[in-house]
This record gives C-alpha cells, sequence and structure tokens, in this order.
C-alpha cells in the first residue's frame, strides 16, 4: 500500500544484536504516513518515529565515477577538475554528501554523458 523510497540500515554501536533502519516514502497523505508508522509497531521494533525536517538532519552519499576529458568539454566544471587533478582525460571517483536535491543537482550539473558509474547510500536521518 506504499512505495518505499530508500532504506539504510546500520548497527547502532551500543546495542548488540539491534540494527537501526531510516525508511524515507514519498507521500503527502499524513493519514498514510501514520499508518506506515502504526504497521511498524511489533514486539520485534524497539521505537518508530516520523522525522520531519525541521527536527531532524536528512543525508544521503553518492560515490560517482566520471569519465572526464577536457579537450572536448568546453565545460568550466569539468576543466576545473582536469586541472585540480593535473591531467586532460581522467576517471576519477567523487563522493558527494548532502541532500538528495543536491546530489541530484550535482548529477545534473556533471551530466549523464560524464557518469561511469554511480552507487547511492539512500536518506538516513537523526533527530537533531
Amino acid at each position: 500500500m506504499y512505495n518505499v523510497d530508500t532504506l539504510t540500515v546500520c548497527r547502532p554501536l551500543r546495542i548488540p544484536g539491534v540494527s537501526r533502519m531510516t525508511i524515507t516514502l514519498r507521500e503527502n497523505d499524513q493519514a498514510r504516513v501514520d499508518q506506515v508508522v502504526r504497521r511498524w509497531c511489533s514486539p520485534e521494533v524497539i521505537s518508530v518515529k516520523n522525522l520531519d525536517t525541521d527536527h531532524s538532519y536528512w543525508r544521503e552519499v553518492a560515490i560517482v565515477k566520471l569519465e572526464i576529458d577536457a579537450s572536448r568539454v568546453g565545460d568550466p566544471f569539468m576543466v576545473a577538475i582536469t586541472e585540480i587533478l593535473g591531467t586532460k582525460v581522467t576517471i576519477t571517483i567523487l563522493q558527494v554528501a548532502g541532500s538528495t536535491r543536491r546530489i541530484d543537482a550535482f548529477l545534473d550539473e556533471v551530466g549523464q554523458e560524464h557518469i561511469v558509474e554511480i552507487a547511492r547510500t539512500g536518506v538516513t536521518a537523526m533527530e537533531k
């Protein structure tokens, strides 16, 4: 009845045998969000929280493999990367962290023709 947008899982350092899951949904209907929260409440689950963007930190990480040829590309961004690396043609891997919107904007700026491969973590969040 709902689509999970991203799912991240990690082990908290101080609680052996427990995993922390961050699940993100694209849902505008608060009643449906409340329904999802209720469905996750069970004896096996320690707690479920609905985090809003005003009272929590949200981050995602993307690792992006780029192929850049400064001699073919007049884009100042690409030229700057190759100058920093000291080469005209390069395959490089960058890490970009921030909001999903920021990562999407970075990928749009780079351009699909330069992207060889992408790995994204999905969103993770924590209360302030």
